[in-house]
């Protein structure tokens, strides 16, 4: 069933994004060569309880780390290590949740080690672009495939032939960290349950320079490329509320990224 919140379930859901989002600045200000994933995992952690939040991510179906820290050619789901440790050009795409008064938060960003290189900047752009072309289609009156198909037009639309990762996607977002709906990153648009006030997503595209098939590691978590080629990961939470959409982990409630596509945001 897809759970549709009051609008003080949503302010709740808002404490959770909050701390995600203060998270992740934690951890990205931690990111340079040297710096291993575990301790990047620890910096997460601290903060979410600092904030009196839960990791959401933490004893997951056994997952043992309170991010997701997925390296270069790791497209999700990379195990956070204290033996691993990164190295100036390193791509990182780093998850976070957290639960807050019984609400998730859920949020990812991909940075570089250092300055990243002109093909891996592209990279990031264009999957940071299409996730919020997507969040921009998050309003009153659409249907679900009009945030998938927005995600893709973006992608599709660069000069570069981008990988969309399949099956992957985005999903609901509440009382558990993965309800439905299942949100893909791709498809015709005008389709799926009809978009209303109080349904609350996890839009996080996934993208590849290369082939965009992939491959799960012998860890049952870690998924990569099949062909080692590059890939990046942003998500956000998003409420749809009759004002418009409001990204629930974006400190500014998603004004910013959202108004080069025009639309207002809650913030």
């Amino acid at each position: 069933m897809i759970q549709i919140k009051t609008a003080h379930e949503i302010e709740l859901m808002r404490g959770a994004g909050l701390v995600v989002a203060g998270a992740l600045a934690a951890v990205r200000a931690e990111v340079r060569p040297g710096v291993t994933t575990g301790e990047l995992d620890a910096v997460a952690e601290d903060h979410i309880r600092s904030a009196g939040a839960i990791p959401s991510f933490l004893g997951y179906r056994g997952f043992t780390g309170s991010i997701c820290a997925s390296i270069n050619e790791e497209i999700v789901h990379g195990i956070p290590d204290r033996g691993r440790a990164l190295a100036a050009g390193d791509n990182i795409s780093i998850d976070c949740g957290a639960i807050l008064a019984g609400w998730h938060g859920d949020s990812a960003i991909t940075v570089t080690v250092g300055e990243p290189s002109t093909e891996d900047a592209a990279l990031m752009a264009v999957t940071e672009r299409s996730m919020w072309a997507g969040l921009a289609r998050a309003v009153v009156g659409g249907r679900l495939t009009d945030i998938s198909h927005a995600v893709e037009e973006a992608v599709l639309a660069e000069e570069h032939e981008y990988g969309i990762v399949d099956h992957y996607g985005g999903h609901g977002i509440g009382t558990e960290m993965h309800q439905d709906p299942h949100v893909l990153n791709y498809g015709r648009a005008g389709r799926g349950p009809k978009l209303v006030p109080g349904l609350c997503l996890a839009i996080e595209p996934m993208v590849t320079v290369g082939d965009p098939t992939t491959v799960e590691l012998e860890d049952g978590w870690t998924v990569i490329t099949k062909d080692g080629s590059r890939a990046a990961h942003f998500e956000h939470t998003v409420a749809i509320t009759p004002e418009g959409p409001w990204v629930l982990t974006a400190e500014d409630g998603g004004v910013s990224g959202l108004a080069p596509f025009g639309v207002t945001a809650r913030s």
